[in-house]
């Protein structure tokens, strides 16, 4: 235990601390809330800040308080230039997210001078704010690369398997309809046959606006440099899926709970599927979340979230009043008797 003067400096030391951990955290609460307008992460923010005076309530508080002295800091007086320059939100953000992290690690290095218990739980604490940086800046990022998506496209090889021509015709043919997205899905292929038609589609797609996602397999995303992999429940992991596709391909996950898309969030993901929301013709499932989970969704997570299973030109505008304004559609568009028409009068209902 530390002499009474060093026992009150320790104390000054973690006054300043727990403010300016408080400070920033408030800075960027404000800013996934006001700006982002992302409920969950702004209550996984306003939680950090509640179970940070949870753990600090071992500690004396008219200690810290005593041993506060804001007019004798001689940091009071020291500045730099970049202080008081901010050239973006992305810079506030992490300043700001910086200085939280800073600030518990003092806290964490200075209670063990006076409780272990109270550093190992700011610790945890520290390690949760790490992965909520990952989660709000992945949100952003997210936001701006997917920020004119609304239309996502699942594809199999049915017209490869008639021709290879007529499949880039048809590819072609729903890039210029304004598809943003196309995922490849096709559980009859041989690895070998997904690299081939995975490397025409980037062929196909690369010079446009459209980008291509492979179903399920990380290793053929990588092997075709597709745009993205898309991840169900039961595939690896997103930090598996990450660690092979690389940090600037996009990682979408299914998800069928509320639990599962947050989850998703904090996971790293750049884009999540919300459903079956209505009964499909070509892929079976044992129940459907219906609108409910998709307007639960649009009410609290930011991150580009695609409504899919069943939807068609028909109840696309059901899904849009829940305020989610991004569909993946399958049949709708391939077994349309014009795939081009049909994916034009989705996209209108789309971005309306």
């Amino acid at each position: 235990m530390p002499q009474e003067e060093e026992k009150n400096s320790i104390f000054r030391i973690l006054d300043a601390a727990n403010n300016r951990t408080g400070e920033g955290l408030r800075v960027v609460e404000d800013y996934v809330r006001m700006v982002l307008g992302d409920a969950f992460l702004s209550k996984q923010l306003k939680q950090l800040r509640h179970d940070l005076a949870e753990a600090m309530t071992p500690l004396d508080l008219s200690s810290q308080i005593f041993a506060r002295d804001s007019e004798g800091d001689v940091g009071r007086n020291l500045q730099t230039k970049s202080e008081y320059q901010r050239a973006s939100d992305q810079e506030i953000l992490k300043a700001n997210l910086t200085r939280v992290q800073q600030s518990l690690r003092a806290i964490e290095e200075f209670t063990k001078t006076i409780d272990a218990s109270v550093s190992k739980n700011v610790e945890q604490l520290r390690y949760r704010s790490y992965t909520l940086e990952k989660a709000i800046m992945l949100t952003r990022l997210s936001l701006q690369s997917l920020k004119d998506a609304r239309l996502y496209v699942l594809i199999d090889g049915t017209h490869w398997r008639q021709s290879p021509e007529q499949f880039g015709k048809t590819i072609e043919a729903l890039i210029d309809a304004g598809v943003d997205l196309l995922q490849f899905r096709d559980k009859t292929l041989s690895d070998r046959e997904h690299v081939t038609i995975g490397k025409r589609l980037t062929e196909l797609t690369r010079p446009t606006s459209t980008r291509w996602i492979m179903n399920d397999r990380a290793d053929l995303a990588v092997a075709t440099d597709a745009d993205g992999v898309h991840l169900g429940q039961d595939d690896i992991s997103v930090a598996d899926g990450r660690r092979l596709v690389g940090a600037s391909k996009l990682i979408g996950v299914s998800t069928h709970t509320i639990e599962q898309a947050r989850q998703a969030v904090i996971d790293g993901a750049n884009y999540i599927g919300v459903g079956p929301v209505f009964p499909s013709t070509t892929k079976a499932f044992d129940s459907h979340v219906g609108l409910e989970l998709v307007s639960e969704v649009a009410n609290e997570i930011k991150l580009p979230a695609f409504a899919i299973g069943g939807i068609n030109g028909d109840n696309v505008g059901d899904v849009v009043k829940t305020g989610l304004s991004r569909a993946a559609v399958s049949a709708a568009v391939s077994a349309a008797d014009n795939p081009v028409s049909a994916a034009k009068k989705l996209k209108g209902v789309l971005v309306s």
